[in-house]
């Protein structure tokens, strides 16, 4: 391993008990520095990424199987400090970012061919990983978006509802987004977003009812509940729903909204030729690479623009620190957020040690 000093430990957020409670489910602790094997990096975090379902990892959901503790958090940004002796392509010092279970730590092992380089190492870069991934993968691979379609965007401030509102018009789509503030508002009208609708001041239905009768084209619903239920009441002959989550429900036990609206739903599908689809980022791993050198393309060309957030609307106003990522999983659901958050973990003090070269 190529040398660098280092701290003999490191801080991580380990999942100790399943609960759709964050706060309850997680706990700070401190592990011993580790080493990269051959085929490995050992990467300092600089940023990490909130994302909803953060709490699905809390909760077991992703692997009924997995026993606590394991590690929580899902994606990660920062600088490579150790490198494995089998490693040629990566060097100390480069900045990569990286999905990984357990990517709420201070410093994190992974195999080098899961370390993506990136330019230089920002918060907006990071947030191309599961939000963007996710809007570009299942509105291309599930949604077959086209031209000149109708597309509603639940949740479209959001990390990933961003990507999707700005992917849809880049697509030629009219697109519709829905959010909880006229803040929000605003900056979906900043990103093309052509018929905001600010569900606390208007009925969505009653918008989609009036505003367009021939129904919409292509839904990306991450909401669930109420909201899926009217996505799918305005779907067009031959629309297509994709189920990206359902927020909603995650901190309930059972982790959505129980409806009776699954009696309705085949013959709603059926007289409108109208399908309804999930999409689950993990079973797209093969096309990781095209989707983030097109997003990543289009970003640096100016033609997509990402909006992070630190804590913007928070009373911390910002938010740093490990211990810090409570505040984050809570602010996100406090839908005062807007674009992608982020925790930056610089301010992040190493547990008193004598720096270990390895």
């Amino acid at each position: 391993m190529a040398a660098r000093l280092l701290p003999k430990t490191f801080r991580r957020l380990m999942v100790t008990r399943l609960s759709p409670n964050f706060r309850e489910a997680v706990e700070m602790q401190t592990a011993p520095m580790e080493e990269p094997g051959p085929s490995e990096v050992l990467v300092k975090t600089r940023y990490v990424g909130i994302n909803a379902s953060d709490i699905n990892h809390s909760t077991g959901r992703y692997n009924p199987t997995q026993k606590p503790p394991f590690g929580a958090g899902l994606e990660g940004i920062g600088e490579i400090v150790g490198i494995g002796k089998d490693v040629k392509s990566l060097r100390v010092g480069q900045g990569v970012m990286y999905m990984k279970f357990g990517a709420f730590s201070e410093y994190s092992v992974l195999p080098a061919t899961h370390a993506m380089p990136v330019p230089d190492i920002r918060p907006e870069f990071l947030s191309l990983l599961v939000s963007g991934m996710t809007a570009d993968l299942s509105l291309r691979e599930v949604g077959r978006m086209k031209e000149g379609e109708t597309v509603l965007i639940t949740a479209a401030a959001g990390g990933t509802g961003q990507f999707a509102v700005q992917l849809a018009k880049l697509a030629g789509c009219h697109v519709i987004g829905t959010c909880s503030t006229q803040s929000k508002v605003e900056f979906l009208k900043s990103i093309g977003c052509d018929r905001p609708v600010n569900y606390t001041q208007e009925k969505l239905a009653d918008v989609l009812r009036k505003e367009y009768p021939k129904g919409i084209d292509v839904v990306y619903e991450t909401v669930g509940g109420e909201m899926f239920e009217t996505c799918v009441k305005a779907l067009a002959n031959r629309g297509r729903l994709i189920v990206i989550g359902y927020i909603s429900g995650y901190q309930s036990d059972v982790g959505f909204n129980p409806s009776g609206f699954g009696s309705t739903l085949a013959p709603r599908l059926l007289q409108k030729s109208a399908s309804v689809c999930g999409f689950l980022m993990f079973h797209y791993a093969d096309k990781y690479g095209e989707s983030l050198t097109r997003l990543g393309t289009l970003m640096a060309s100016g033609a997509l623009k990402v909006q992070v957030d630190n804590g913007k609307n928070h009373t911390k106003r910002q938010l740093k620190g490990l211990e810090e990522i409570f505040d984050g999983v809570d602010y996100l659901y406090s839908r005062k957020s807007e674009g992608k958050i982020y925790i930056d973990l610089s301010p992040s003090p190493h547990p008193a040690a004598t720096a270990a070269k390895l």
